[in-house]
């Protein structure tokens, strides 16, 4: 097991108790949880670890933090109390598991492998995308899926987001501090942004509001976007809307993919648990987190889920030791 402030990750011949795949709230809670039973754990947290949570700009719902925290701040804070109960963490990425076997195998992009007694699949969600002509060709060149991490390259400058759920009202709001105008794109009429996010919205004299709208295409030169190509929905009229850049907010899918021989997935790729546990099909393997979460995708849910991934782990383990 490992010692209490512990984060250096050891040999891939190592067998740790849990390897919890995913760095986000609910990764991280299982951690915490896991570690304060001395339980080894490593965390296999990507190539950017804190999830989507850490791409927020201000967390205002989270319990706790009267004022707000900003994303990066609350995901930092919950690794470093991960470590601080030894939890080890490895930033790259899950490319394969072998979970059939009591001692499963996670395969990361190094080549390495992990070989843990118990999983905990905390993988997240990755964003959706417009599939629109221009979408590929000029990311990382005006087309971002997040505000925090790239809003400040549009400094003085128009953009547009696209979506009517909270996180692309927050990133239109955020945008704004930095973006001369901002334009908020939405298929419908009706935001399914909550009201205090559009109340929010509403006060803002450089956000622009164009609803029963779509995509169509994203237009540039050999380097970057120039214009948007808008199409209403109504009347089938399109329009081009000049813009430097375009933020994509449509809500995400379950980061799954990689557990392409798997029967604990839906058909829809979200995980499958038992009645109210985190218990997936397979024994030893526990989901938590936006992966098993398609209704309510919120970080203080998936916490409470890494906590109860973590309860399961331990019931688990004391139940099974001995086939170890």
């Amino acid at each position: 097991m490992n010692s209490e402030g512990s984060a250096t990750v050891g040999k891939s011949n190592n067998i740790y108790d849990c390897v919890i795949v995913g760095s986000g709230p609910a990764g991280y809670t299982s951690a915490i949880y896991l570690g304060r039973a001395g339980l080894s754990v490593l965390i296999i947290a990507g190539s950017f670890t804190g999830g989507q949570l850490a791409n927020t700009d201000i967390v205002e719902n989270f319990p706790g933090f009267p004022d707000g925290i900003s994303g990066l701040d609350l995901t930092d804070n919950m690794r470093e109390q991960a470590e601080k109960f030894g939890a080890q963490i490895l930033e790259d990425e899950v490319i394969q598991a072998d979970l059939s076997e009591k001692i499963k195998s996670v395969y990361v992009g190094n080549g390495d492998v992990y070989k843990a007694r118990t999983v905990v699949l905390a993988v997240g969600s990755r964003h959706k995308t417009l599939n629109v002509k221009g979408e590929n060709q000029y990311l990382g060149r005006g087309v971002s899926y997040c505000a925090v991490c790239d809003g400040f390259f549009f400094k003085n400058k128009i953009a547009a987001v696209v979506g009517g759920g909270d996180s692309a009202v927050s990133e239109a709001v955020f945008l704004s501090k930095f973006c001369s105008e901002v334009i908020l794109i939405h298929r419908r009429k009706q935001f399914k942004a909550e009201k205090i996010s559009m109340d929010k919205l509403s006060k803002i004299k450089n956000i622009v509001v164009m609803t029963d709208c779509i995509v169509q295409e994203i237009i540039g030169d050999e380097n970057k976007v120039k214009s948007i190509a808008v199409k209403n929905v109504l009347d089938n009229t399109v329009k081009n809307i000049s813009a430097d850049g375009i933020f994509i907010a449509i809500g995400s899918v379950p980061s799954t993919g990689f557990l392409v021989n798997s029967n604990i997935k839906n058909e829809n790729g979200y995980l499958t648990v038992e009645g109210n546990s985190t218990r997936t099909s397979i024994d030893g393997v526990f989901a938590a987190g936006d992966a098993s979460d398609s209704v309510y995708k919120q970080a203080v849910v998936a916490a409470s889920m890494g906590c109860k991934a973590a309860i399961d782990v331990q019931s688990y383990l004391a139940v099974s030791s001995e086939q170890f």
